[in-house]
């Protein structure tokens, strides 16, 4: 049988926890966001550009988390082009134009540099 005694409290436990959550920078994340907006900008498909120039990225923090999203605000006749050219998309005449996986390999690195930041937080407690 296992037994676990403590005396004391985890004041010192919780300072560090909470500490540790905010170990991810907003100006760390605001430096990922940039690049994350090159690479998607560097990797989408280029016919006048307009898709390429509308990346954007918004970082959100709330008690428990932290986001980052990449988003592109380009817009034609209601259907964003990025996912047109992600995905595919059909033509007028019933044709179908085959989507190109350009976000993900784009945008893999930046979350990798952000997994292994976090990482070596954790480690270098």
């Amino acid at each position: 049988m296992i037994s676990f005694r403590h005396k004391g409290d985890f004041s010192k436990v919780d300072r560090y926890l909470g500490n540790l959550k905010k170990a991810i920078k907003i100006r760390d994340l605001e430096r990922y966001g940039r690049e994350g907006v090159s690479a998607l900008g560097s990797a989408t498909p280029v016919d006048t550009g307009e898709t390429a120039n509308s990346w954007s990225y918004e970082i959100k923090r709330d008690a428990n988390s932290v986001t980052i999203s990449f988003h592109n605000s380009h817009i034609e006749k209601g259907a964003p082009i990025a996912i047109m050219l992600q995905y595919g998309h059909g033509t007028r005449n019933g044709g179908w134009v085959q989507g190109r996986d350009y976000i993900n390999p784009a945008i893999q690195p930046i979350f990798d540099r952000i997994t292994d930041a976090a990482w070596k937080e954790v480690i270098n407690i």
